[in-house]
């Protein structure tokens, strides 16, 4: 007998008789419409013949016989597995119509619940705003603490007050004729300088409402000593507000440079070291406009920037501001009248430990030695050339190119100082020529050049000397170091191709 498959198109049975010897019957079980049915649904939900079994063990089976015939819509349930497929496959579309529309429920709600939060957010800053213009005085207080503690760390929290108008009713705070106590003008500081944190926009409004009159209109009613937090305050601000280029000149003319120096002075010790240090970066970035450093210049500033030099932790600052003094005449000739000005500043040359002091300190060097006849004398007699040869070595790249900028000023100074020592006595000597005046002034040549070549001779010599001297003295070798006759005849024939120009 042979078994069918259910995705075999047709049964076959093969029927054997015992009546008749060795007789077969064959018969197909489905008419010619079933089997053509049959096979449409077959191609169409993807159905074929099985070929997993031998065709040997085939075996056809003869149909159950039932009772009573069934229906052709029972027979078509049965046997049509197209109607199982389309099903599973509506069942798929609708579970992804499902799925999607769940997912667009959840991004609507998240849009909700994110619409909601910015609006609670904003009702929240409209209270503020509305409380800092309160009449009373304790409500205002309470406003002005949620101001600074709001836009403390949130950039969009500052833009929404500034726009909702926090910044006139906090600077009238700051104002001294206000019924406000000290502590809470104090917060009323802090939280204008949040406002300005990152913002120019806000800074720049800040400043156009008169925020630094009234700041320094306090420090005035306090004769010049308000209390310390009322002034490390009011220098927090100066330093935040003086980082935009538009409120430089404005600040710089409002009289706020003697306060700011006042208190990096600090001749009472009454403020901490970070009143300190924002004093100083304040000063910088209102010695960035050249307008305001003669304001500077008025002040004992220079003097006090110059002997302050050694304190690593401000060194660096210092002369970051001593570069942008140095850029006008005032301002270089306020540097080189302080005493001893031009040993301390070779003596940085020497920190190689700070790149950045060594560059700073070599950039005011050159531009001194550019402007100035007196400051390169100066220069040469402060014993700068020794410095110089050992920034070209071992100097940072900056360091070393400026450098070499300024020996090669002082060569040329050098050089127009021998020749005017030397062409007096010369011109004397030679008044009266004899015949042969060519061959005069070919000797008077000779010897003008010989003078020369002798002065460089001997300053080369005296620098590759005071290298020496350093060299053994940071060796920590014996005082006693006598260097090798090699040495000293290196030293001894060494020329002008050594300089570094």
């Amino acid at each position: 007998m042979a078994k069918c498959h259910p995705n075999e198109v047709g049964s076959l049975v093969i029927d054997h008789r015992s009546t008749h010897a060795a007789g077969f019957r064959l018969w197909s079980l489905f008419s010619t419409a079933a089997f053509r049915r049959r096979l449409i649904d077959t191609v169409r939900c993807g159905g074929g013949f099985s070929a997993s079994e031998d065709d040997d063990n085939f075996e056809a089976l003869p149909p159950k016989p039932s009772g009573k015939p069934q229906k052709k819509s029972e027979v078509r349930k049965e046997k049509d597995p197209s109607r199982s497929g389309s099903e599973k496959l509506s069942d798929l579309l609708n579970l992804s119509s499902d799925s999607s529309s769940t997912l667009k429920e959840n991004d609507n709600e998240s849009d909700d619940v994110e619409v909601m939060k910015k609006m609670e957010r904003f009702d929240k800053l409209s209270r503020t705003a509305r409380m800092l213009q309160s009449e009373s005085v304790e409500e205002r207080e309470n406003g002005t603490k949620l101001v600074r503690q709001l836009a403390k760390e949130d950039s969009e929290a500052r833009n929404t007050l500034a726009m909702l108008g926090a910044i006139p009713p906090l600077v009238a705070m700051v104002d001294d004729d206000s019924e406000i106590q000290t502590p809470c003008r104090v917060e009323a500081l802090y939280a204008l300088l949040n406002l300005g944190i990152g913002n120019d926009l806000n800074k720049a409004a800040i400043v156009q409402t008169g925020a630094v009159h009234k700041m320094l209109k306090l420090i005035q009613s306090s004769n010049g000593f308000p209390e310390a937090a009322v002034s490390e305050a009011i220098v927090a601000n100066f330093l935040a507000l003086s980082a935009l280029d538009l409120n430089k000149p404005i600040i710089g003319s409002s009289g706020a440079i003697p306060f700011l120096v006042k208190i990096l002075r600090n001749v009472d010790k009454k403020y901490g070291p970070q009143a300190k240090q924002e004093s100083m970066r304040a000063l910088y970035n209102l010695s960035i406009l050249p307008s305001n450093i003669p304001l500077i210049l008025e002040t004992d500033l220079v003097s006090f920037l110059m002997n302050s030099l050694g304190d690593m932790e401000i060194s660096e600052r210092i002369l970051s501001i001593l570069s942008n003094i140095v850029s006008i005449p005032e301002g270089r000739k306020a540097v080189s009248a302080v005493r001893d000005a031009f040993p301390i500043l070779i003596d940085v040359l020497n920190w190689a430990d700070s790149p950045g002091c060594q560059e700073k300190a070599s950039y005011i060097l050159m531009v001194m030695a550019h402007k100035a006849y007196g400051d390169r004398q100066a220069m040469i007699e402060a014993g700068i050339v020794s410095a110089l040869l050992e920034l070209t070595l071992i100097g940072s790249t900056l360091a070393q190119k400026r450098a070499s900028r300024i020996l090669e000023c002082l060569r040329v100074e050098k050089g127009k100082q021998v020749s005017d020592c030397y062409s007096g006595s010369v011109s004397a000597a030679v008044s009266a020529p004899i015949c042969g005046s060519s061959s005069s002034a070919a000797n008077l040549e000779e010897l003008t050049m010989s003078v020369e070549k002798k002065a460089v001779k001997r300053l080369v010599q005296q620098s590759l000397q005071n290298n020496m001297r350093r060299i053994v003295k940071r060796a920590n070798l014996p005082q006693d170091f006598v260097p090798s006759e090699h040495l000293k005849s290196l030293t001894a024939t060494s020329t002008s191709k050594s300089l570094p120009f």
